[in-house]
């Protein structure tokens, strides 16, 4: 590799070019959204937010070339509102202790149910957890869980007397106004408009990602899996579709993850007991309308 590659890579280059092509698109879709149709403005922002969503996560994790505050300023940008990224950056951290990977009230991102607290629950509610197991649901009402989840936390965190996340909401909340004002203020784009046709279906998109990227299992190396998809979802995850690596790598660049999976694969799918799809058109073909797992974890 040349001088300016390397250089190009040390500064996490391919990074920078994520990040400057995905605000500039979204400037541009939100700038003449009044001549581009619903059909266009919807699987367009809805990429980018999901986009943006792969990005902050690359930000924890790896995109180690720039200071921590200019890595954090990049990609603070609330463009999907919903949650404010120190408080996802603080979760995640705890979602990365594979020794709690997918039990119940420890990992921040586990799709599970303790058995106690499913037995607790109603018809409706069981229903909806089974039909968020599958795919179709995931993708309808899987963001309007995640946000009821969301807000139940936070609200019984301040009913308990924790008031530490109230300064990352307040933040949060000025920078969705300025987010706001520039959107209908400025590009004259309803505010409400872009919450159910770029923030719900970028969310939705981005939990797609999440469907069986972890499963309940004793040894924890076989609780992640990979989805080996095509550029487009590739890029989209920013390749961390090919979870199994993250997990085992969290601190490798989006960029290296293809060539590292490729060659280990082997090892890689012994490793996780073949814990693998040949990307999401397989698993819409298993599990548009079944769901992937139980919601009640198995082995506690």
């Amino acid at each position: 590799m040349s001088s300016l590659g390397q250089t190009f890579r040390r500064f996490d280059g391919p990074t920078w070019v994520v990040a400057v092509v995905l605000y500039t698109c979204w400037f541009l879709l939100v700038w003449f959204n009044a001549v581009l149709p619903w059909w266009v403005i919807m699987p367009v922002g809805a990429y980018l937010l999901a986009w943006h969503f792969s990005l902050q996560h690359e930000a924890i994790h790896a995109f180690r070339g720039v200071p921590a505050w200019l890595r954090f300023a990049v990609v603070f940008p609330p463009l999907g509102l919903w949650f404010p990224y120190a408080l996802y950056r603080k979760s995640h951290s705890t979602h990365h202790r594979d020794v709690h990977l997918t039990v119940p009230g420890v990992d921040t991102e586990s799709y599970y149910v303790k058995q106690a607290d499913w037995a607790r629950m109603g018809r409706f509610r069981r229903a909806l957890l089974t039909v968020n197991q599958t795919m179709a649901g995931r993708l309808a009402i899987g963001p309007a869980l995640r946000l009821w989840i969301l807000v139940t936390r936070e609200t019984g965190r301040v009913r308990r007397g924790d008031y530490s996340h109230l300064p990352h909401w307040g933040i949060h909340v000025v920078a969705v106004g300025l987010l706001f004002w520039f959107i209908s203020g400025v590009c004259h784009f309803p505010w409400w408009q872009y919450c159910l046709l770029v923030a719900y279906p970028g969310l939705s998109l981005g939990l797609l990602r999440a469907f069986t990227e972890h499963r309940a299992a004793e040894d924890s190396q076989e609780r992640t899996a990979a989805v080996e998809s095509n550029a487009l979802f590739g890029i989209l995850y920013l390749h961390n579709n090919l979870h199994v690596v993250h997990h085992l790598k969290p601190t490798m660049a989006w960029y290296d993850i293809p060539r590292f999976y490729r060659a280990n694969r082997v090892e890689l799918l012994a490793s996780n007991a073949n814990f693998v799809y040949k990307g999401y058109g397989e698993l819409a073909g298993r599990y548009l309308f079944v769901p992937v797992f139980s919601p009640v974890h198995p082995t506690l």
